[in-house]
């Protein structure tokens, strides 16, 4: 009279997983795509410098130090939002599994703490079995 039964753990995993991975995956592009337009107004704040270093309007050591200062600037702001992207993802992390756990789906660790059990559970009955 025993029974089997087929857990399929996978499905829950890569479902709660997906969800979660495609909105953190959409914040991450879009902190590039922030970090991308930085890096383009740095290239773009050179190449003003430098025409107005030709056309006589700036003087080379003058200009220099204003690169200097505005690449200074630039690591110092790229630094904060790298900080800002990691404590954002944290959050969100920690949000999707608040929200997943209102929904009543099982996390990673509540699966795999599951999958131990049955796999001693199958071991102690199959041990029962021999005997």
């Amino acid at each position: 009279m025993t029974e089997e039964v087929e857990v399929k753990v996978r499905e829950v995993v890569e479902n709660g997983k997906e969800a979660g991975t495609t909105f953190v995956e959409g914040l991450r592009k879009l902190l590039l795509a922030g970090i991308g337009a930085v890096a383009l107004s740095r290239d773009e704040t050179e190449t003003f410098v430098n025409k107005l270093v030709e056309r006589g309007e700036l003087a080379q050591k003058d200009a220099e130090k204003l690169l200097h200062e505005v690449q200074g600037r630039f690591r110092k702001n790229t630094v904060v939002v790298e900080e800002q992207a990691d404590r954002v993802g944290s959050r969100v992390e920690q949000g999707m599994e608040e929200f997943l756990n209102r929904l009543n789906i099982p996390s990673k660790r509540d699966i795999e703490e599951l999958s131990a059990k049955i796999a001693q559970l199958a071991a102690r009955v199959e041990e029962l079995r021999k005997k």
